[in-house]
């Protein structure tokens, strides 16, 4: 039988692609990766997408589940041998349920993030997940990678704010998890084997997500520091007198921050002089359930101290709403205008936050001995641990310096490792890193995982050759 006509039976022939019309879909955000498939299909419903498995099971077919195709791992990309459907699932995109009382929301998982953040304020509620790509990924692709983002430190990642999914398996059939419970004892944590597993397990198609009141008002502030270790000194002031308000804290080193009007100079640094040549900044907000007043005066008082003290060398506190959303624009204009300058080779670690300093200092001395000249392009979500320590080429020699990224991952990751900490704190695994990952994790480690895999895809059609390699089925 004609697979393609199957396909078409059961999503309409407009949304079954092939030749031009899918080359789109058949490459990740950053060009790292490009593969083939036989189509790229389209459903409209859970019960397209089960049906669609179930086909793919019959004629053994490969699945690769892709949402807004945002991922920076290659986790949403087939592979070369151009076999496998690739299950698109941006038709699904409605807003089920928001219930005001409970604090939840029901989405499809084609829904963009943005979206889902804009239909709860509008029921004024909060959905905090934040990350640069919000206006074109999807909540499904964000439960797929666990996506993490600028508001983990209060609120965590993409599984702390699912509280139930629905899910296609591999073997097409539907789990009903949409449960708006915040306590739900009754046996494995099936939401939380979905959730980050890429979708190598199954395909979420719909989640229960948690929602918050909103705050009364917000405080942000661009602070300069000497050095790292004082950011990390003002980290743990922040929290001790902002407690639960402390929504973000994120590291820019003085690199990342002059890049961005280098590149862009319609934005501009809100410092003089002095301040400017400082080593490492930190973007700080607070959100308040009082008043603008009562958030003002806690931030004022916190910060002040620390510049008393000296760990804080100058502060900008924004005036306005505006201000607060141009100090954010710098921030996360960091990665556009480190793409404008050449592709460097990227890392997005996590680290204890008590040993971030001497992590940072010790690579960089590291990547300096074995690679003279590379440029340490360092930002982050300082609150929660998570590093994107990006190297750069060295000046005049960017062509063929990706050619070194088995040798620079093999520094940074070996750093990462005796620090205790993970070669993947947000992004994923992926195609990227799926072969280096088992000089991170145990023998038991790997074998659970790969125990689940066997369990949950017997067929092994699910994203192959993303997060686990080597396994049998």
């Amino acid at each position: 039988m004609d697979v393609l006509a199957v396909l078409k039976e059961i999503v309409g022939a407009e949304h079954v692609l092939t030749g031009e019309q899918a080359q789109s879909y058949l490459t990740d955000w950053r060009g790292r990766y490009t593969g083939k498939a036989q189509a790229v299909v389209r459903p409209g419903s859970a019960e397209e997408v089960a049906q669609l498995v179930k086909t793919c099971v019959q004629y053994d077919i490969p699945v690769v589940p892709q949402g807004g195709n945002t991922g920076l791992c290659g986790g949403a990309t087939p592979n070369n041998k151009g076999d496998a459907i690739v299950i698109v699932l941006t038709r699904l995109n409605k807003i089920l349920e928001i219930d005001t009382d409970n604090d939840t929301m029901t989405v499809q998982a084609g829904c963009i993030l943005q979206s889902v953040q804009e239909a709860a304020a509008q029921a004024g509620r909060l959905f905090p997940l934040s990350l640069a790509a919000e206006g074109s990924c999807t909540i499904g692709g964000n439960l797929a990678t666990n996506a993490g983002g600028t508001q983990v430190l209060r609120y965590g990642n993409a599984r702390d704010l699912a509280l139930g999914l629905q899910v296609v398996t591999a073997d097409g059939e539907i789990w009903e998890g949409l449960r708006g419970l915040r306590k739900d004892n009754t046996g494995y944590d099936l939401r939380n084997l979905y959730i980050g597993s890429e979708g190598t397990l199954g395909i979420i198609t719909a989640a229960t997500l948690k929602l918050y009141p909103q705050p009364v008002a917000k405080c942000t502030a661009l602070l300069a520091f000497n050095d790292i270790f004082d950011a990390i000194k003002m980290l743990s002031r922040a929290r001790n007198g902002f407690g639960a308000s402390l929504t973000g804290f994120e590291l820019m080193s003085n690199y990342c921050l002059h890049l961005v009007p280098g590149v862009f100079p319609q934005q501009k640094l809100p410092f003089e002089g002095p301040s400017l040549e400082c080593e490492w900044y930190a973007l700080l907000e607070i959100s308040d359930s009082e008043s603008a007043e009562h958030a003002r005066e806690r931030f004022e008082l916190v910060v002040g101290e620390a510049i008393e003290d000296g760990e804080v060398l100058d502060a900008v506190i924004a005036e306005s709403i505006q201000q607060s959303k141009d100090l954010w624009h710098l921030r996360e204009s960091i990665p556009l205008a480190e793409a404008e300058t050449g592709k460097g080779i990227k890392h997005d670690v996590s680290i204890p936050v008590s040993k971030m300093a001497e992590f940072v200092e010790k690579t960089n001395s590291l990547l300096q001995a074995r690679f003279p000249g590379v440029r340490h392009i360092i930002f982050g979500h300082l609150g929660d641990g998570n590093l994107h320590y990006n190297v750069g080429a060295p000046l005049g020699q960017e062509e063929g310096f990706l050619a070194r990224q088995k040798d620079v991952y093999e520094v940074v990751h070996d750093s990462v490792y005796a620090f205790n900490g993970s070669i993947s704190a947000e992004h994923g695994v992926g195609q990227l890193k799926k072969d280096i990952l088992p000089n991170y994790k145990s023998a038991t480690e790997l074998s659970l995982m790969r125990k689940i895999k066997r369990a949950l895809d017997p067929n092994g059609i699910m994203n192959p050759g993303k997060v686990i390699s080597n396994v049998d089925i």
